[in-house]
This record gives structure tokens, C-alpha cells and sequence, in this order.
């Protein structure tokens, strides 16, 4: 979605920090790598790309909106969203991506006038479709009263567990399934570009099918956690065991990650939807990707929120 020229700063209007976008970019900006639990400084899971004059949004947490415009992104520019599965840290932001999206920002940067466009596996049809059905009644009123563009009122939702979801020119992503049981269907993306290529796994235990998806890949987005650190956690408080202990089971450890993206061949590995997240310290981050460099040979880079990754 082309930007609208940028007038002077109008004296009612913050100046925002909104980033160009250069349509020989690929990046992708870690928008949040937390948790369901509430973290500071690690907001519900989003990944925006940066790529072809496009911002694809990969997951929707609760934060996406504002993370956007922290990032310089704007949610205006997302047109597109890809989930990789319906936990609700991972779609609840919908509903507002879906209206920020859609308004103007005034003098700055143009809102959505086409549909918002939606993929995911299996059940995106249904659980995407009730968030806008839970938006109409504000929908028709900004139709309506403050005459917001009708197309933009409308979402089209494509349901794929594997293969193309998306292309535009030589811009491709692909889905691929992965195991978050009991949550599923689940996949990863694997999206490439000129000869580039940026997978994220979504939430998965390690699987087979994202070694496959990212071989050779410049960079690899992989959910991680400290197996030690949980286990230290689950006997300091052993009334909540289960709680701590049952996520991890599926989700990967980083140790598991290193391994996946060394057989893989990756280029770069970064974690995120870290449990627990580490402090921002290099001591705490070391600790958290304790043997990692015994098993991977390529660098390893604990994501945090608003951290741009080139591809």
C-alpha cells in the first residue's frame, strides 16, 4: 500500500517517528517475544516483514497495534496477517489492528480502503471470523457517520495448512505444518525473496517439517525456552508445577532450536516467545543460551521487542 506524501507537521499531531519503507528492504522487526504471561518489555508474539514495499504481519498479540507505531511501522500499512495458530496471544490484537488499520491517520499516512486480508490453518475462518462479527455494530457506525471507506470494512480470510498462501511477483510465503498440540493445526512461514529467505516457526515442539523449511535459510525466528530455568522455577514453587512444566511440552528448548538450525544449515537463529525472558543483561542472555554454541555454529541472537533483523 503506497505511503501518501508527508506534509509539514501540523501543530495538533505528534510527529510521530514513521519509518520509510524502501522497496529493496527485507527485514523482519520483532514486534513482541513474550508469553501468554505478562512480562515487562516483552510484548504478545508479532513479527512484522519488511519486504517489497510490503509490511506483512505474522501473529497479532494483544500489543501488535501499539508496537507498531513504536516501531515506526504504522498499522496502517498492514494489509496482510498470517497466523500460526489461534492461542489467543497470538490473534487477540486482531480486533484492533483490524480498526487502526482501516482509519487515517490525519496529514501523516493513509488508513486501509481494501479489505484486510487474513491467512491461517484450519479453524483461522472461524475464530478470525467471529472477531469481526464482534466489530460490526462499530463498523457501521464508522461506515456510516464518519463515511470510513466501505471496502476497508472487509476482511478475506484464506485457510491453508501448507504450501503458497501468498504471492506477489517473485514475494512468496509458504505455510508449513508444525506440532503445537493441543493446539492444532499449527504452522511456520517461510517467506522468500530474491533469493533471501526468513522462516518463522510459530510455536512448535521440534518437528521434522521446520529443518525442511529452513534450509539454508538466511534467518530463522525460533520459539525458545530455558529447560533449565523452568525446572529451577517448577521446584522453587511446586504448587504451580504444571503450570510452568505442561507449556514447554509444546514448545522448543534452546538447545533444541541450535539443533534445529544447525541441521538446517541456517545462517542466523534468533529466538523469541521466550519463557521465562531473560533480563536485557549480556550475563542473563548468556545464561539463557548456556551450550547453544556447542551445538550451533552460526550466531544466535536472544530477540527483543522492536529488534530489526535484516534478512
Amino acid at each position: 500500500m503506497p505511503d501518501t506524501p508527508r506534509p509539514a507537521p501540523n501543530p495538533w499531531i505528534e510527529d510521530n517517528h514513521i519509518v520509510p519503507i524502501d522497496p529493496d528492504e527485507f527485514t523482519a522487526v520483532l514486534l513482541g517475544t513474550g508469553t501468554p504471561r505478562a512480562y515487562p518489555g516483552a510484548a504478545k508474539p508479532a513479527v512484522a516483514v519488511v519486504v517489497a514495499g510490503h509490511v506483512l504481519l505474522f501473529d497479532c498479540g494483544a500489543d501488535t497495534t501499539r508496537q507498531l507505531i513504536d516501531a515506526g511501522l504504522m498499522p496502517q500499512r498492514v494489509r496482510d496477517v498470517f497466523f500460526t495458530h489461534h492461542h489467543y496471544d497470538h490473534n487477540a490484537g486482531f480486533p484492533d489492528l483490524f480498526i487502526s488499520s482501516w482509519r487515517t491517520h490525519v496529514g501523516i499516512i493513509a488508513g486501509r480502503a481494501v479489505p484486510m486480508r487474513v491467512y491461517g490453518p484450519a479453524r483461522t475462518r472461524e475464530v478470525i471470523g467471529r472477531f469481526h462479527t464482534a466489530l460490526e455494530y462499530d463498523i457501521a457506525l464508522r461506515v456510516a457517520y464518519n463515511k470510513s471507506d466501505l471496502d476497508g470494512a472487509h476482511v478475506e480470510i484464506t485457510e491453508r495448512d501448507e504450501g503458497v498462501v501468498f504471492e506477489d511477483g517473485d514475494l512468496r510465503v509458504s505455510a508449513f505444518l508444525v506440532d503445537h498440540r493441543p493446539v492444532e493445526p499449527a504452522v511456520g512461514y517461510r517467506i522468500e525473496w530474491r533469493g533471501r529467505v526468513l522462516v518463522i516457526s510459530g510455536d512448535t515442539r521440534p518437528v521434522p517439517a521446520t529443518v525442511e523449511a529452513a534450509r539454508g535459510a538466511d534467518v530463522l525466528i525460533h520459539d525458545a525456552y530455558n529447560a533449565a530455568w523452568l525446572r529451577e522455577i517448577a521446584a522453587q514453587h511446586p504448587e504451580l508445577a504444571i503450570q510452568v512444566t505442561n507449556p514447554a511440552k509444546y514448545h522448543t528448548t534452546t538447545l533444541e532450536a541450535a539443533q534445529i538450525a544447525q541441521d538446517a544449515g541456517v545462517r542466523h537463529l534468533v529466538l523469541t516467545h521466550h519463557i521465562p525472558a531473560p533480563r536485557r543483561t549480556p550475563d542473563a542472555e548468556a545464561a539463557y543460551t548456556a551450550g547453544m554454541d556447542e551445538i550451533y555454529t552460526g550466531p544466535v541472537t536472544v530477540g527483543r521487542d522492536l529488534m530489526r533483523i535484516p534478512v
